[in-house]
């Protein structure tokens, strides 16, 4: 069973129709105790990094997602849930995010016909093809709503993608994963990356 966690800051219905539909077992949850018996995890977030961390610390989920992280399961941030993985953010000066990723979450810069938020199709430069992007063709197409970006500090980029700077658009370090980008936005890409991650807890998706 995955779970889905929701701490009142994610686009849980779009992540849970797509694991759905690649026949997953899912469970939406704000329940701790819940989210620890799940084989998997996912931690979506649309919204302000400080919100998010004040929503999860106020109903407590904090500890537990350490605790199935520290466990080995897989565990995957969407978006903002790859952004409070970290340290903190320029979006919200002074609050702390989990803190188990080291990197900076800065504002994508300015710049000539760019606009802000980044928000659209791009193309990724796969780093580490296995994982989430076993299978997955070179350069592919993927969905992206953000005004800030991920400066990873150790070697964790598993993919990135190009708007102005260099996006460190998706993370992988041991059973802990995390993407930028939508995937349950990005058509068939998107199913096959979220297909990868259902394997990795023997769930749905691939034999």
């Amino acid at each position: 069973m995955i779970a889905i966690i929701d701490y009142g800051a994610g686009n849980i219905r779009s992540v849970e129709k797509a694991l759905v539909h690649i026949g997953c077992r899912v469970t939406v949850t704000r329940d701790p105790q819940t989210l620890l018996a799940a084989d998997a995890a996912v931690l979506p977030g649309v919204g302000s990094f400080g919100d998010a961390m004040q929503e999860l610390r106020a109903r407590g989920l904090e500890a537990p997602i350490r605790a199935f992280i520290a466990s080995g399961r897989p565990f995957l941030g969407i978006c903002l849930g790859l952004q409070i993985l970290f340290e903190s953010s320029e979006e919200s000066p002074g609050v702390a995010g989990l803190g188990l990723l080291r990197g900076k979450i800065v504002r994508i810069p300015a710049g000539e016909g760019l606009k802000i938020p980044h928000m659209g199709w791009n193309s990724l430069d796969i780093r580490r093809p296995r994982g989430l992007f076993a299978r997955i063709p070179a350069e592919p197409y993927v969905y992206f709503v953000h005004s800030y970006y991920l400066k990873a500090e150790e070697d964790i980029v598993t993919a990135t993608a190009s708007y102005g700077v260099t996006i460190d658009a998706a993370v992988q370090k041991d059973n802990l994963l995390a993407c930028q980008f939508h995937p349950e936005k990005s058509g068939a890409v998107g199913i096959e990356l979220l297909r990868n991650f259902a394997a990795m807890a023997g769930e749905g998706g691939r034999d």
